[in-house]
């Protein structure tokens, strides 16, 4: 597959965003059936409008959610295109994204690989049991640690196969993908488990997933709270999962993350 014409080639490494402290991915959906704030972007310069202040807040990378070809218009950080079809990804990264974020890791449309190593882009993937449809229908594992770091380093391969460099990979495990309530807090507890397995960046999406909202009604004994009052869980699992060495977290509000992101690195140096 040629470059497009017209393109210049980009080269694209995940230090650029990371640096030398975790970096605060902001969710900017763009479809009418996402989970938390489905419809309340779907007008161009509304979500462009959503992206600069998050931005502003702190994000060091824009998640663009849904199979848009529009990332946005001139944005202050690097954008990523949420999307499993190489068609999409390539109008988008040729649209001026820089990232493939992709929940089937290369098995829906293995093309995908090669339109990303193709344009110098980088590429997340993300583990996901099943597909969309039925991957919450009882999920199991023998060992949920073992058996997606096994998957993601299949798939990491595949993307180096396809011609992806090394430092343009990174891992996501899924959270809240055919996982149970338990799979996602085990897989929070041995991130860092998990990252030595995978040898590239952890990105790690927990942000307002049901989970959080399930163990939110247990704790509290009334009903499970909406997407939008899951926030401050959120946070808590964002400040583990960036002290058990998440590089990135993906998240809807940002401006709590990018400060619990800079208390940790003073923190640290402080220790």
């Amino acid at each position: 597959m040629g470059t497009a014409a017209g393109t210049i080639r980009r080269v694209f490494a995940w230090v650029s965003v990371c640096g030398t402290q975790p970096a605060v991915m902001g969710i900017v959906n763009v479809t009418p059936d996402s989970f938390s704030d489905g419809g309340r972007y779907l007008d161009v310069e509304a979500a462009v409008a959503h992206g600069h202040a998050l931005a502003a807040a702190g994000a060091a990378v824009l998640d663009v959610g849904g199979e848009s070809t529009r990332p946005g218009a001139e944005p202050e950080v690097p954008v990523s295109v949420d999307t499993t079809k190489a068609t999409v990804a390539a109008a988008a990264l040729d649209a001026g994204a820089v990232i493939v974020n992709d929940v089937t890791a290369g098995r829906l449309h293995p093309s995908i690989l090669e339109v990303v190593a193709d344009r110098g882009a980088g590429y997340l993937a993300m583990h996901m049991l099943g597909e969309p449809r039925t991957m919450q229908d009882d999920p199991r594992y023998v060992d949920v640690v073992t058996e997606v770091g096994d998957f993601l380093v299949d798939r990491l391969e595949a993307a180096r196969a396809a011609g992806v460099p090394d430092a343009a990979l990174a891992a996501d495990p899924g959270i809240g993908f055919g996982k149970t309530g338990a799979h996602n807090l085990t897989l929070l507890a041995r991130l860092d488990e998990l990252g030595d397995r995978v040898g590239v960046p952890v990105v790690v999406g927990t942000s307002r997933k049901r989970f959080l909202g399930s163990l939110l009604r247990d704790v509290a004994g009334s009903g499970e709270p909406p997407p939008d009052q899951r926030d401050d869980a959120t946070l808590a699992t964002v400040v583990w999962a960036l002290d058990h060495g998440a590089r990135v977290v993906r998240v809807h509000t940002v401006r709590p993350a990018a400060q619990a992101v800079a208390l940790l690195a003073a923190l640290r140096e402080a220790a």
